[in-house]
């Protein structure tokens, strides 16, 4: 069986053409969409990921700034920071760029950022709006995820989803979409984490997988049955002796499975295409609402 790779940037592609017709009108009403990042420490990854979101909504005629703060800063300059941007009508969509150094609160920092604006979907409000079936801004990693899954026309509808990894940035609000009455959920999932016991007993009777646990080629062959889908969030870097140092793999042990899964998204060039266009998506969103909360 061959298996079919699950392209992120054509799904892509097609969400930036569906947001340039709604940027343009935006722009007609003299209304420009834009997200404040906030950025903390020198991790390169973060660096480079808060550039790449950068660089797209330049490219889409939207504005974009990044405030980068030093390793040591205190949660009282964050949470300054944020009540400012929380107060400029011409901000639209506040982005943290998690994670965050471990002396900093997480939590309380996230809690300061408007509803409105938390473009990330990580307000505790968001998330409520979430578990109660009618979310206003959706986690834009699970959103994304949904966007694939739509787009290849894969049937979720009863089937059985197997997610691992329990974050609140990707396996719970996956876990919570695709279990609601939507036209993209009622499918009955289970969510596997660090405590399961003999995770394959459960990836075996899966007809569906996503994989979000951060651990380099975790998913093996052995631990799935055939004709499974899957969707690899993962992005690991592992170090070799190659002239960049490192390459970069999923959470799925990608050559493997191949020929025994029906579908598979690969890493890079799977899922992480479409975190940013939903970060976009999700901002323009703001921007359209501004216009009835403002006038």
């Amino acid at each position: 069986m061959e298996t079919i790779e699950l392209l992120g940037k054509p799904v892509a592609d097609k969400i930036y053409l569906k947001i340039s017709d709604k940027v343009n009108k935006l722009l007609s009403n003299n209304i420009v969409p834009k997200l404040s990042a906030i950025l903390v420490g020198d991790d390169p990854a973060s660096q480079i990921y808060i550039n790449k979101k950068n660089e797209m909504f330049l490219k889409m005629n939207c504005k974009s700034e990044i405030h980068h703060f030093s390793e040591n800063t205190k949660n009282s300059q964050l949470i300054d920071i944020i009540n400012k941007l929380n107060k400029d009508k011409s901000v639209h969509g506040i982005l943290i760029q998690l994670p965050l150094p471990d002396h900093l609160d997480s939590n309380k920092i996230l809690e300061s950022i408007n509803p409105n604006k938390d473009v990330d979907g990580f307000h505790p409000i968001n998330s409520g709006y979430l578990f109660q079936g009618d979310p206003k801004y959706i986690p834009c990693t699970p959103q994304g995820c949904l966007e694939i899954i739509k787009y290849y026309g894969i049937n979720v509808k009863s089937k059985h989803v197997v997610i691992i990894g329990r974050s609140n940035i990707v396996g719970k609000p996956l876990m919570i979409l695709l279990s609601q009455k939507f036209d993209f959920g009622n499918a009955t999932v289970t969510i596997c984490h660090s405590h399961t016991q003999d995770l394959s007993e459960h990836t075996k009777r899966a007809d569906i997988i996503i994989v979000a646990a951060g651990q380099p080629k975790l998913l093996k062959r052995s631990m799935i049955k055939e004709g499974v889908i899957i969707l690899d969030v993962g992005i690991n870097r592992v170090n070799d002796n190659s002239k960049k140092g490192y390459y970069i793999v999923g959470d799925a042990d990608y050559n493997e499975l191949l020929g025994k899964a029906f579908a598979i998204t690969p890493v890079p060039r799977g899922v992480g295409p479409m975190t940013i266009a939903m970060l976009l998506y999700n901002t323009v969103r703001s921007a359209e609402k501004s216009i009835t909360l403002y006038n």
